[in-house]
């Protein structure tokens, strides 16, 4: 069933030197509980689109519809995580991740929350470290603070743009599983913008490759690959084979924009 659909999706920004196009009539739908992750050359709108299902942008020509609604605003059906962590700097981990669940539209019993927060931190391997602010902790801690923070208002789909970016390679690599983790226990509807092509496959149930500028869905790579997934599975001929034709595709279409 399909809970994300893109119609005829195009895009356009006004800028100082004239209008610039960013998508140009996407047609894409994503089932429910699939993992899609969204790759392309730089400038090639990957970003765009995501903020589009977000709601925190709107498209300028076509339709964007969650469970067959048209996607007006944001909403705590979609969760959104970037590669700049939204952490309060003043707020502890636990708080962090209570604050959600403070807002109005979510308001919970303090005990209930509690209960919540203590079951989330052990999820997310955080709990020695609720007390902690998110300057003294890792990069890699920060992250899964943000994630946890996200999940603890249970959205339907999970939104990820670049998550894992200002990770280095050992960290991301671990994040990489974590997320594998997560969504292997609650099934969500995930969509990941990424540049690393290797997250991409190693991730997803498909892999869609946009066009050069502007962007357009060029390809969509089924990545059938058994779950669960584990890091071994990078070296297999499967996966080098969906990762050499992704990278050939993305690489051909960055021709094209440097051209």
């Amino acid at each position: 069933m399909g809970r994300i659909k893109f119609a005829n999706v195009s895009k356009t920004f006004d800028t100082r030197t004239g209008a610039v196009t960013a998508l140009s009539e996407v047609d894409l739908e994503i089932r429910d509980s699939e993992f899609i992750a969204i790759v392309g050359a730089s400038g090639c709108g990957k970003s765009t689109l995501l903020n589009l299902v977000a709601g925190f942008e709107k498209a300028s020509t076509g339709h964007i519809l969650v469970d067959g609604l048209e996607v007006r605003e944001p909403g705590p059906d979609r969760g959104a995580v970037f590669q700049q962590t939204a952490l309060f700097p003043w707020l502890s981990v636990a708080e962090n991740v209570a604050f959600g669940l403070t807002l109005n539209a979510n308001k919970t019993s303090k005990d209930v929350i509690n209960e919540k927060v203590d079951l989330m931190l052990q999820k997310v391997g955080l709990e020695k470290f609720r007390k902690r602010y998110p300057s003294e902790l890792s990069g890699g801690m920060r992250q899964r603070a943000a994630i946890a923070a996200v999940l603890m208002i249970n959205p339907e789909i999970l939104l990820m743009d670049e998550p894992f970016g200002a990770l280095d390679a050992l960290t991301r690599s671990i994040m990489q599983d974590f997320l594998l983790d997560l969504w292997e226990s609650n099934r969500k509807t995930v969509v990941l913008v990424t540049h690393d092509i290797n997250e991409a496959i190693y991730l997803s149930d498909r892999t869609v490759v946009m066009t050069a500028h502007p962007g357009r869905v060029h390809e969509i790579v089924d990545v059938r690959l058994p779950r669960p997934r584990s890091y071994s599975i990078q070296g297999s001929p499967e996966f080098i084979s969906l990762r050499d034709r992704v990278t050939d595709t993305v690489r051909k279409e960055a021709a094209i924009t440097h051209a």
